[in-house]
């Protein structure tokens, strides 16, 4: 990722020793006062208290390494980042695959148009990781298009066509297959053939693994950021209580920002997505980058054309983060490239730190705002 991504180090002013003495004196009253309860709570304490008190520290030369961060979600961690790649699992969505398991412990979750007005989704997970994923389901062409710019990862699906499948290596990328490794999966009796695919993040890990040592390939270590992150945004935004992506009358997305939960939850229609475990989809940030979609000449058992994505050049995108939307534009010079969001004025958009989907949704559709209030 570019140095853009990193937050620029400060200058520090030089102190005298006294000074310095009385600015120690100040930080620790500071450190005291504001960690009071949070030494009881650390996990509790609010980033500007954090940023507060490490900048104090900072100010006076008292040396404080920076916390871990996750590359894809940008959270603090107590622990190091896990030394793994990022794992892509191929989880489906339609009506008969609901309710899915583990999309709230996905790092970064794509959603996708696939054949017949469905869409289908790519969790993302490194940091996060779950000991039950799924439905999974069969690779499109945009996987590997979308996760080759997450260096060497793992993706996990159940079965593609050829093509597809000879691109999963091209991109640079260790496939765990359902139909040739089998052992990184499970099927779920309670489910009917094909939504009864499951797996796990360890187990996919794992198998990733041996096949990455088997084709001679070096380890692979955590991805660079794919997204850039601070706690606030100052740039240009407006408030947005919801927003509609109508893909179609089986997909057809809500996400409202909930105040009190401080994250956007998702619904197909009025009726709220609920995961396995009863909890709603939610994301601390959704990316809508809109793209322009073709027929390709790969056609499902009902004779609907595979659609072919267009994830390189520039788009119209819309990030939505604390309640408010930020319009701009989206750009990835080629394949090889992480993709960019940016304000109309070309300054980069960042995220909250937290879980973020990232919606590709075809040109044509025609996104639903909430109506202005009279």
């Amino acid at each position: 990722m570019s140095g853009s991504h990193r937050t620029p180090t400060r200058g520090r002013f030089a102190l005298s020793r006294r000074a310095k003495i009385v600015a120690a004196g100040t930080t620790a009253a500071l450190v005291g006062a504001a960690f009071g309860y949070f030494a009881f709570f650390p996990e509790q304490a609010p980033a500007f208290v954090r940023s507060a008190v490490r900048g104090a520290m900072e100010s006076v030369g008292i040396a404080d390494d920076p916390p871990p961060v996750c590359p894809l979600t940008g959270e603090e961690r107590t622990e190091e980042v896990p030394a793994r790649p990022a794992l892509g699992i191929k989880v489906e969505n339609a009506p008969e695959s609901r309710p899915q398991a583990a999309l709230n412990e996905a790092d970064v979750v794509l959603e996708e148009p696939v054949e017949g007005g469905y869409t289908r989704f790519i969790a993302i997970f490194q940091c996060g990781e779950s000991d039950r994923v799924g439905p999974v389901r069969s690779g499109r062409a945009t996987d590997p298009d979308y996760l080759r710019q997450l260096g060497p990862a793992v993706f996990g699906y159940s079965g593609a066509v050829a093509a597809v499948g000879r691109e999963v290596p091209k991109a640079g990328l260790v496939g765990v297959n359902f139909d040739h490794q089998p052992e990184a999966f499970t099927r779920d009796p309670n489910r009917s053939a094909p939504h009864d695919i499951f797996t796990s993040t360890a187990a996919l890990w794992d198998v990733g693994a041996d096949a990455a040592e088997a084709d001679d390939r070096e380890p692979a270590d955590a991805p660079e950021p794919v997204f850039a992150f601070s706690e606030t945004w100052e740039g240009r935004s407006r408030r947005l209580p919801q927003i509609g992506l109508p893909y179609s009358s089986v997909s057809d997305v809500v996400w409202r920002w909930a105040r009190r939960q401080g994250a956007w939850l998702r619904s197909h229609g009025d009726v709220p997505h609920t995961l396995e475990d009863g909890t709603q989809v939610s994301a601390t940030n959704v990316v809508i980058q809109v793209v322009e979609v073709t027929d390709s000449a790969i056609v499902d058992a009902a004779g609907n054309a595979s659609p072919d994505v267009e994830l390189t050049g520039s788009g119209r995108a819309y990030v939505l983060r604390d309640g408010r939307m930020i319009p701009g534009r989206w750009e990835r010079e080629n394949l090889d490239e992480v993709t960019r969001f940016v304000t109309r004025d070309g300054e980069e958009i960042t995220l909250a730190p937290g879980r973020t989907w990232v919606e590709l949704l075809p040109s044509p559709i025609e996104i639903v705002f909430p109506e202005p209030v009279a």
